[in-house]
């Protein structure tokens, strides 16, 4: 799963240079199903090692740097010559450290979030926008917009946003009915209309901490002001001494 994690990654690049952007975005989609699937498979077979672990970054690194770094540089940012391939340099220094970052990190934060957005959620942003929109800009003025599509994802690799994880989705449990129509639908829009459906969902799971993050302040808003909530905590300065402290306190 790992080499092919990285074979694809090794398949995007040579596609970019070639120019054929229609083929070379969907790799990048089919390596992150990959190194889902690498460390699920390794768990239920009792197979990870350290050398595993390392050599899945290490693929990551090609998969979800390089190749969305040349990727994006061949597609719209050639024509910014210097400040494009800077821009690519950047977001591949920031998938470096997004990966050496979750390597020391690994067994010590929650399960349930990543400590700033994962490189290969954040790969599929451009690999998606150059799916639906393969042919590309060659003229400075409409490439000026593709920085902001390398540099935002990179500026929430490194950040420290949270964003949801799935690796505790338990594919054991029994799913209700509304589970599976809603897999169902999404199935169908991405057989329906693919392009439409990976824009739909890398920008969706891009967006959804920062909707996570607004709902969170909302409830802790609401519970603030609700007339049962807890009253704020003054100052020790500000705060009623007893009685009994009162009364012997010496007078100056």
């Amino acid at each position: 799963m790992t080499l092919g994690n990285m074979y694809c990654g090794y398949a995007c690049i040579v596609y970019a240079m070639r120019g054929e952007y229609e083929t070379a975005a969907p790799f990048i989609g089919v390596a992150m199903v990959l190194d889902m699937l690498d460390g699920r498979i390794a768990r239920m077979t009792g197979t990870t090692s350290e050398f595993g672990l390392q050599f899945d970054s290490l693929a990551d690194v090609i998969s979800f740097g390089i190749a969305p770094a040349i990727l994006t540089f061949s597609w719209g940012l050639t024509s910014l010559g210097r400040w494009g391939w800077a821009a690519g340099f950047v977001y591949l220094t920031a998938a470096a450290m997004r990966l050496a970052r979750f390597n020391i990190q690994k067994g010590s934060v929650d399960k349930k979030y990543f400590v700033g957005m994962p490189s290969p959620a954040a790969a599929t942003v451009p690999a998606s926008t150059i799916f639906a929109y393969p042919a590309g800009f060659q003229h400075p003025v409409g490439a000026i917009p593709v920085l902001a599509l390398v540099l935002v994802p990179a500026f929430l690799m490194v950040s420290t946003i949270k964003f949801r994880s799935f690796k505790t989705f338990d594919l054991q449990t029994r799913r209700s009915y509304t589970v599976l129509i809603a897999i169902a639908l999404l199935i169908a829009l991405i057989f329906a209309h693919p392009a439409l459906a990976l824009v739909t969902l890398s920008y969706g799971y891009m967006l959804s901490a920062f909707i996570e993050m607004a709902v969170s302040r909302m409830r802790r808003g609401q519970r603030q002001t609700a007339p049962g909530g807890a009253a704020p905590q003054l100052p020790p300065s500000q705060q009623e001494l007893p009685s009994s402290v009162i009364e012997h306190r010496p007078n100056y």
